[in-house]
């Protein structure tokens, strides 16, 4: 008798509120850094169509809200209208190959310098405590300058501003980027945020910023168009919580509240960039908590993937690096497909080419 297909959970349909996914396999945000002037560029148009699949989901690098989000040189923004304009051809690449694509709204916060900043001004945060870690090629980083109560407010505009922008260069959705000790970040965690005014002290005040950016952005673009990236257990540019379990049940209970389309969750053994770790705890408990769509992050691979689509704890995987050298990764998943090698070296080299839309297709080996 002919052997029955083996099920690949990660290969099955979902649907994710309006939109119909055809898999599970989704493209994490990366930053690339080949958008130069932060303009986005044509060479993205190859580099996102070649990693869209009919009915797969795409999240874009993360991508300033203002003049002030930048903390790396090339990277991505989206609050003039020439940027607006210039992402345009990017997502009609991928709609046309029929993927759903949302754009990573990010502001780097303290992870940046004066370079990046208006008039070589300091850059702004939840605190005025500097990063004592270096950044990418040894890049040091500006002590930050607090900011004030009424200032929050109008950071939280900007992400509202440039969700607009995003829905108008043709993006289904949106994602806040609340990871990985950037701004959001800052405010989250109590080993960063020292504040004692309402956007600080308690776990509700510190996640008090977050909550108004998703509200903001909700009431623009509308709920079902926004998701949001937490590492709640995470220390990336020293942004560390006492209690990393109760800041990321707390965040996934309020997020409720707003009903927004997903809440997108870095696992804790992605305690610092780039390295896997063994960790006691596990996204189950928020997986639990939150009503929409979960996607997790950090460190997956096929078969750890698939499990955790077939044991509910993930209803989507984002994969980085993987899919970053392997453009075609779910078909290389389905045929269970021997994957190629990434190379650190060229992350985030400025070429348009090498290392970006170089790598190549199953067939192209063959």
């Amino acid at each position: 008798m002919a052997q029955a297909p083996t099920i690949n959970p990660l290969l099955t349909p979902y649907k994710m509120g309006n939109f119909n996914l055809c898999h599970r396999v989704v493209l994490a945000p990366l930053a690339r850094m080949r958008f130069y002037g932060n303009i986005p560029q044509p060479h993205a148009i190859l580099y996102y169509s070649q990693r869209t699949s009919k009915g797969g989901f795409l999240i874009a690098e993360a991508t300033g809200v203002s003049d002030t989000a930048l903390g790396y040189p090339n990277a991505s923004g989206i609050w003039t209208k020439e940027q607006v304009e210039a992402w345009k051809p990017i997502v009609d690449a991928v709609h046309a190959k029929g993927g759903v694509f949302f754009c990573q709204l990010w502001h780097a916060g303290r992870v940046s310098n004066q370079d990046f900043q208006p008039n070589g001004q300091a850059p702004i945060s939840s605190t005025d405590k500097p990063l004592t870690v270096e950044g990418l090629d040894g890049a040091h980083f500006t002590p930050p300058r607090r900011l004030t109560t009424d200032e929050i407010a109008q950071i939280a505009n900007d992400f509202r501003i440039a969700a607009k922008n995003a829905i108008e260069a043709g993006f289904d959705g949106i994602e806040i980027h609340g990871a990985h000790g950037y701004l959001i970040d800052q405010f989250m965690k109590d080993g960063v945020n020292d504040r004692i005014d309402q956007c600080g002290g308690s776990l509700e005040n510190r996640c008090r910023f977050a909550l108004e950016v998703v509200e903001a952005v909700a009431n623009e673009i509308g709920a079902d168009k926004v998701g949001i990236r937490l590492s709640p257990f995470a220390d990336y540019m020293e942004s560390e919580d006492s209690n990393p379990k109760a800041l990321g049940l707390y965040m996934a209970e309020s997020l409720n509240k707003y009903g927004i389309l997903y809440c997108h969750m870095v696992e804790p053994r992605m305690k610092t960039v780039g390295e896997k770790s063994e960790s006691p705890h596990s996204l189950l408990p928020m997986r639990k908590a939150f009503r929409g769509t979960f996607l997790v992050a950090g460190g997956y691979e096929r078969e750890d993937g698939n499990n955790a689509i077939a044991e509910n704890h993930a209803d989507l995987v984002v994969y980085g690096r993987l899919f970053l050298a392997n453009p075609d990764l779910p078909k290389r998943f389905k045929l269970n497909a021997p994957l190629n090698k990434y190379n650190r070296e060229t992350f985030y080299i400025s070429d348009p080419v090498v290392g970006y839309t170089d790598y190549p297709f199953l067939e192209d080996n063959s």
